[in-house]
């Protein structure tokens, strides 16, 4: 969804990326990261949702624009994690993520074998293909945690 801003107002974006962790996060270290990442979005005014899975992050963020440049400068040099991709960066008219600064859901990769014709929402993102395939594979996150967040 895009948006005009009013004159004068702020220009909200959203932000979706993709990165390899440096080396895999124990538990203990993806709760420290979240409790940084809350921190410092609550006092940028960026909120957001994270998700981990084997060694890959995705990660949603909303903000006004000069904060949300600064804090993706700052994620970009983080030596925590390499190959940042920004998939999605686009003006939004409103956040979806309003009430957190930052969610959270460890996801676990898929055990055994998959159904043919299946499509893992996650790894269609981090391939990030085409356009069309990224925003729908983004769609379909934010609805599947929402809906498990939410409930």
């Amino acid at each position: 969804m895009t948006a005009t801003p009013e004159a004068g107002a702020e220009t909200v974006r959203s932000v979706v990326y993709t990165s390899v962790a440096a080396r895999p996060f124990t538990d203990d270290e993806l709760d420290a990261l979240l409790q940084q990442a809350r921190a410092r979005n609550a006092a940028l005014g960026i909120t957001g949702m994270l998700s981990y899975r084997d060694g890959s992050f995705v990660q949603f963020l909303e903000g006004p624009e000069p904060r949300l440049a600064e804090l993706m400068a700052d994620i970009s040099a983080d030596a925590r994690h390499t190959d940042v991709r920004v998939l999605i960066d686009e003006p939004i008219a409103q956040r979806q993520f309003s009430s957190w600064t930052m969610g959270y859901r460890r996801m676990r990769p898929t055990a055994g074998p998959v159904p043919e014709g299946f499509r893992d929402t996650f790894t269609d993102l981090e391939r990030g293909a085409d356009d069309a395939t990224t925003a729908r594979a983004a769609r379909e996150l934010v609805f599947w945690f929402k809906v498990r967040t939410e409930s």
